[in-house]
C-alpha cells in the first residue's frame, strides 16, 4: 500500500513536465512564423520603394478638347470611267473628227474606214436574204395555196384526200359571170338606143338567144367611108355557161338587127395550181361561190410540203444571220465614242492603215474626268465602321495646302489577306477635282466619331482593366480603387468613349483638375521594369498586369500604352 503510493506521487511531476514542453514549442513557431512575415513584409516594401524610387512617371492634366477617330489609306486617283477605243477591222482610216484632248460625246463618229469590201459583202448577203425569203413564202404558199384574184368559184378539179403533184389543177376562179359585146347598127341613129334598152343575144353555137341588157351607147352616129350612119351598142349578159372569148354573137334591140358578128369579152379568169406534192385536205369550195384574193383554197399534207417549209425556214434563218453579221461588220468601219469623256491619247490619224484586233488595232484613249475615284484598303477590325455615303477627306501632296471632299459610294466584301492581314476596298468618289489629274497619290481619311468639349486623357494613362493612376491630391481621389499604389499615388476606375490612338474620351471616372500619371510607352525601359517587378517576387502594385488597355469596346486602340507599375 505504501509502495503504490509513492509511484503514484513521481507520476504526476513527469505529465506537468510534458505538458510545458508542448507549450514551449507553440510559442516557438508563432515566433518563427511572426519572424517570417515580418521579413517578408519588409522585403516587398523594401521592393516596392526601390521600385517606385526608379520609376520615372509622366503626367497630364485632365483637359477639355475635341476627339475624332479615323480610319486612313493611301492611294492612287482613277477616272470615273476610261476606255480604249480599238477596232476589229483592218483598213485604211478615211477620216478622223478630233483631236487629243478633245471633249467627245458617247456614240460621236470618231473614225471613218474604208469599207468598200464590206459594203460588197453586205449587198450580197441582202440578196441571199429576199431569196430566201421569197423561197419560204412560197414554201408556205406550196402547202396553203390561196386565190390570187377576186371572184367567183367556176369550177373545182379535185376533191379532199386526192393526191396531187406540183401543176395539179385545183380550180378555176372568175371575175364574174358576165359576158360583154359591142355591137354595130347601120344607116340607125344613136337616139334610137337607151341604157337599160333589152336585147336578144344570139350567140353562134348555141340555140336560142339570151337576154341583155344596154350599158352604153356611141354618142350620135359616125358616118364610114360611104357616108353610112354606125351606131355602137354595149350590151352585157350573164354567161349561158361555157361561153368564151373564141364565140361571137349578134343582137336584135328594138325593131333594129345588128351588123354583122361581134367578138364576145368575158372577165378575167385564173386557174389555181398545186405548187408541191400531196394530199388535198381542208378543200370546202363550190362551184359559184364568191371567193377574195388571198382566201385559203385547201391545204396540202405530207412530208415533201413540210420538209420543203422546213429547209425554207432553215435557209432564211441563215441567211438573216449573214447579213446580221454583214451589217455589224460594216457598221464596224464607222468607229464612235463608247463613252463621254476626253482623248487623252490619239494614237492613229486618217491616212494610217490599221490591222484591226490586239493592240495594233489600238486608235484612242478616252477618259471620264466628270469625278475622280479612289481605292482606300480597310483593316478587318475597322470595315464594319464604314458605310456607303460617309464623307472622306482627301488631301494630295501636288496640290499642297488643299483638303479635297469624298464620298464612299462603296465598301466591297471581296477582302484580300497579305501576311495574315485582311484588307477590304472602299471606293470614294470625288466631285470636286481642280488641281487633282488621274495618277495622282493621294492620302484618305473617314471620320467615324466625333466628340467635342469632353474629358479626355492620354491614350498611354489607361491600364489594362480601365483604370488609370492619377497623383493622391487630385480632386477624383476620393474615389480611389481598392487596391495598392505608388507613394503620392492612387488608382481609380474609368469609363472612355472616343479614342483617336493618342487622346482618349473620358465618359466617367475623373474630372478636371486631375492629374494622370503613367510610364511613358518606351520599349526597352519598359521591358526593364517588368522584369524587375518578376524578379522581385510578384506582380506590380495593384494586381495589373504589363501592358495597354485592350482596343475595342471602350475606343482604345490594341497595342495602347500600359499605365505605370506600383
Amino acid at each position: 500500500m505504501t509502495q503504490n503510493t509513492s509511484e503514484t506521487q513521481a507520476a504526476v511531476p513527469a505529465a506537468k513536465q510534458k505538458k510545458r514542453f508542448g507549450k514551449k514549442w507553440l510559442v516557438l513557431l508563432i515566433l518563427a512564423a511572426a519572424v517570417v512575415a515580418a521579413v517578408t513584409l519588409l522585403r516587398r516594401q523594401q521592393a516596392q520603394k526601390a521600385q517606385s524610387a526608379g520609376t520615372t512617371y509622366t503626367t497630364a492634366e485632365v483637359t477639355r478638347q475635341s476627339v475624332t477617330r479615323t480610319l486612313t489609306s493611301s492611294g492612287t486617283l482613277e477616272p470615273a470611267d476610261s476606255y480604249t477605243v480599238n477596232t476589229l477591222v483592218s483598213g485604211e482610216i478615211l477620216s478622223d473628227t478630233f483631236e487629243e484632248g478633245d471633249l467627245v460625246e458617247k456614240d460621236q463618229l470618231l473614225y471613218t474606214m474604208d469599207s468598200s469590201d464590206a459594203s460588197a459583202s453586205q449587198t450580197q448577203a441582202s440578196n441571199s436574204y429576199s431569196q430566201a425569203q421569197r423561197n419560204y413564202r412560197q414554201a408556205v404558199d406550196g402547202k396553203y395555196p390561196t386565190a390570187d384574184m377576186t371572184g367567183t368559184v367556176k369550177e373545182v378539179y379535185v376533191r379532199n384526200g386526192d393526191t396531187v403533184n406540183s401543176g395539179t389543177q385545183l380550180l378555176k376562179i372568175v371575175g364574174d359571170d358576165r359576158i360583154t359585146m359591142d355591137f354595130l347598127f347601120s344607116y340607125v341613129d344613136s337616139s334610137q338606143f337607151y341604157i337599160g334598152q333589152t336585147a336578144d343575144i344570139f350567140i353562134t353555137g348555141l340555140e336560142g338567144s339570151i337576154q341583155g341588157t344596154v350599158e352604153g351607147v356611141s354618142s350620135g352616129g359616125n358616118a364610114d367611108g360611104t357616108g353610112r350612119v354606125n351606131t355602137t351598142v354595149r350590151v352585157t349578159a350573164r354567161n349561158p355557161g361555157l361561153v368564151s372569148s373564141s364565140y361571137t354573137a349578134s343582137a336584135v334591140i328594138g325593131s333594129y338587127t345588128s351588123y354583122g358578128e361581134s367578138g364576145i369579152h368575158v372577165s378575167d379568169a385564173t386557174v389555181i395550181t398545186a405548187s408541191a406534192s400531196g394530199k388535198v385536205a381542208d378543200l370546202n369550195w363550190l362551184a359559184g361561190d364568191a371567193i377574195q384574193i388571198g382566201d385559203r383554197i385547201c391545204t396540202i399534207t405530207g412530208d415533201s410540203v413540210d420538209n420543203q417549209i422546213e429547209n425554207a425556214r432553215i435557209s432564211l434563218v441563215n441567211a438573216q444571220t449573214s447579213l446580221e453579221n454583214a451589217q455589224d461588220k460594216l457598221e464596224d468601219y464607222q468607229v464612235t465614242a463608247p463613252i463621254s469623256g476626253t482623248v487623252v491619247t490619239k494614237t492613229a490619224k486618217a491616212g494610217d492603215k490599221i490591222e484591226g484586233g490586239g493592240s495594233s488595232g489600238t486608235l484612242c484613249t478616252i477618259y471620264d474626268l466628270s469625278y475622280l475615284e479612289m481605292t482606300m484598303s480597310i483593316d478587318e477590325l475597322d470595315i464594319s465602321d464604314v458605310a456607303v455615303g460617309q464623307t472622306v477627306s482627301i488631301t494630295a501632296d501636288a496640290a499642297a495646302g488643299r483638303t479635297y471632299t469624298g464620298t464612299v459610294t462603296k465598301v466591297s466584301v471581296a477582302g484580300s489577306t497579305s501576311g495574315g492581314i485582311t484588307t477590304y476596298p472602299v471606293t470614294v468618289r470625288i466631285d470636286e477635282t481642280e488641281g487633282l489629274l488621274p495618277g495622282m497619290n493621294v492620302d484618305a481619311a473617314i471620320v467615324i466619331a466625333q466628340a467635342d468639349d469632353v474629358l479626355t486623357i492620354p491614350s498611354s494613362a489607361v491600364s489594362r482593366g480601365y483604370v488609370v493612376l492619377i497623383t493622391a491630391d487630385s480632386p477624383s481621389a476620393a474615389n480611389a480603387a481598392d487596391r495598392e499604389a505608388p507613394e503620392g499615388y492612387v488608382y481609380v476606375e474609368i469609363t472612355t468613349g472616343i479614342d483617336d490612338d493618342s487622346t482618349v474620351e473620358i465618359t466617367s471616372g475623373l474630372r478636371e483638375g486631375d492629374t494622370v500619371a503613367y510610364v511613358a510607352a518606351s520599349g526597352s525601359s519598359q521591358n526593364s521594369m517588368m522584369m524587375g517587378g518578376m524578379m522581385m517576387g510578384g506582380m506590380p502594385a495593384g494586381g495589373m498586369p504589363a501592358g495597354g488597355a485592350p482596343g475595342g469596346g471602350q475606343g482604345r486602340p490594341s497595342g495602347g500604352g500600359g499605365g505605370p507599375r506600383g
